[in-house]
């Protein structure tokens, strides 16, 4: 089952479990079903429940929120990534700190779904990774997808928690196969939100990466051991803020050298956090300071030669590690 697929099953049933959720976007009711076809089929079965709306990311927010104050359930879906910003203010001002500004806790049950990243022509303005622009909002976790996690179980996780939550999903990820198991060099594991992808022997190389960066990783990783006789573990995380590593500590302990790939621009980032987090918990155990592998620092090009420059590539992390 594609990434896509596996998405569009997991909110089918999140909505057919739990009749207080509501999901809303553009476009999102069939025939359509959404410019990714993630959100296909929901209005057939789910009807009023299921809403396309205006052009408004800040309006369509702002209700989904609003949905989740008076206490039902929402999924929102966000065309672009890109356009996040313009719901930043409902998100940050009024989500994420409805939770705690009203002297008692308050849930708010409102996942943000956010189609992101570059590698399909998109260009400047539809191909931006902003995860670290929602890194360590208060109330706010930020959650990524990947092919090896349950989105259905992440989504139920997310709504059990009662904090609001921003979705990133890796546009080129909606391709890709749901992965288990191992693909003959590495094991796949998932333990507590961490997926673990081992080599046989051991290593002292670990690389932390989203979701959307998996398959350029797990790339990576098969030519380190193939051509280099490097073994990498890869850590990916499904919620990169906030995190806890606790679940991995026996891996980041092994580590004599650690490595953090991510897209994005490399100023301000999700890496950055963890390099720090990361420096507190290890700092006298590793032998080289911590990688960041990140995109350079421009905005990205709908040429496919040049696009490729200004994303992370199977490469970059390559020669990252290698160094």
């Amino acid at each position: 089952m594609r990434v896509a697929e596996h998405l569009n099953r997991s909110l089918h049933l999140l909505m057919e479990n739990d009749p207080s959720v509501h999901l809303l976007g553009e476009d999102v009711s069939d025939p359509y079903g959404g410019a990714f076809k993630i959100t296909k089929g929901l209005s057939d079965r789910f009807g009023p429940r299921v809403m396309s709306t205006p052009l408004s990311e800040g309006g369509i927010v702002g209700v989904g929120a609003g949905l989740a104050l008076a206490g039902d359930r929402a999924v929102v879906e966000i065309m672009f990534s890109d356009f996040a910003t313009l719901a930043f203010d409902q998100l940050v001002n009024f989500a994420a700190k409805s939770t705690a500004m009203y002297g008692r806790r308050v849930d708010v049950p409102l996942i943000v779904r956010l189609p992101t990243g570059g590698r399909r022509g998109y260009g400047p303005t539809h191909s931006q990774s902003l995860q670290k622009h929602f890194i360590g909002v208060p109330g706010l976790s930020v959650y990524e997808m990947s092919p090896f996690h349950d989105a259905a179980r992440l989504f139920t996780e997310i709504f059990a928690s009662g904090t609001p939550a921003v979705f990133f999903e890796d546009k080129v990820l909606y391709t890709k196969p749901m992965l288990s198991g191992g693909d003959g060099l590495h094991t796949f594991e998932v333990r507590d939100g961490w997926a673990v992808i081992r080599a046989e022997q051991d290593t002292e190389d670990v690389l932390l990466a989203p979701g959307g960066l998996t398959d350029r990783a797990l790339a990576a990783l098969r030519d380190l051991l193939v051509e280099d006789e490097i073994a990498c573990t890869l850590l990916v995380p499904a919620r990169l803020h906030p995190l806890d590593v606790t679940p991995v500590a026996d891996v980041l302990a092994a580590a004599r050298r650690v490595h953090v790939a991510e897209d994005g621009t490399a100023s301000g980032t999700w890496g950055a956090e963890v390099a720090r987090l990361l420096h507190e918990r290890l700092w006298g155990r590793l032998t080289a300071p911590i990688t960041h592998i990140s995109a350079p620092d421009s905005i990205i090009p709908t040429a496919a030669h040049l696009e490729a420059r200004c994303t992370v590539q199977p490469a970059d992390i390559r020669r990252a590690i290698n160094t």
